[in-house]
């Protein structure tokens, strides 16, 4: 399967590479990236099998999270994109990025070029963000995108944050 490839103003989504592992792996292992999403950081090996159920997702659904590339530099800052994983609430678009690629306004172009492509090419009536709680950048990500909260929702061992955008109020 060919992953399509996006650019934006300053970063490109693309598909994983076997090279992308050490910076996967950096962020996976760092835990205050993972502090919300999981709550442990990975091992080295853990990074590399969740990196190959990301492109697993992309083979069996289609869309999936692309690992995000800043384009001057060329370096891999983390993952973004489309994700429903089964037992999944709905079509999330999910951010997650390196530590040291915090605060630049990635997360945001990223998600709002993957919220674009969901649209575009998913057709789902809404696109849903799944938040902590406590994670407030996030939180103000999913706002700058025009997102919503619509309930909570239990995901594994805690409540979470549905932030919800639909269709008709999403400029395509």
């Amino acid at each position: 399967m060919l992953i399509p490839q996006i650019e934006t103003e300053r970063l490109r989504l693309r598909g994983f590479a076997e090279t992308d592992l050490d910076a996967y792996a950096e962020m996976c292992g760092d835990r205050e990236v993972m502090r919300y999403i999981g709550g442990q950081p990975l091992s080295r090996a853990e990074a590399w099998r969740n990196m190959a159920m990301i492109v697993g997702h992309w083979f069996l659904l289609g869309y999936g999270l692309w690992a995000v590339e800043e384009r001057s530099s060329g370096e891999m800052i983390g993952r973004i994109g489309c994700w429903q994983p089964e037992g999944w609430p709905g079509l999330e678009v999910g951010w997650t990025l390196r530590r040291a690629y915090w605060g630049r306004g990635y997360a945001t172009e990223a998600a709002k070029a993957s919220i674009d492509y969901g649209f575009k090419n998913l057709e789902p009536s809404q696109i849903i963000s799944l938040i902590d709680p406590k994670n407030l950048a996030s939180q103000r990500v999913a706002e700058r995108l025009g997102a919503k909260i619509i309930k909570t929702t239990p995901l594994f061992d805690r409540e979470v944050l549905v932030y919800a955008i639909n269709r008709e109020n999403w400029q395509l």
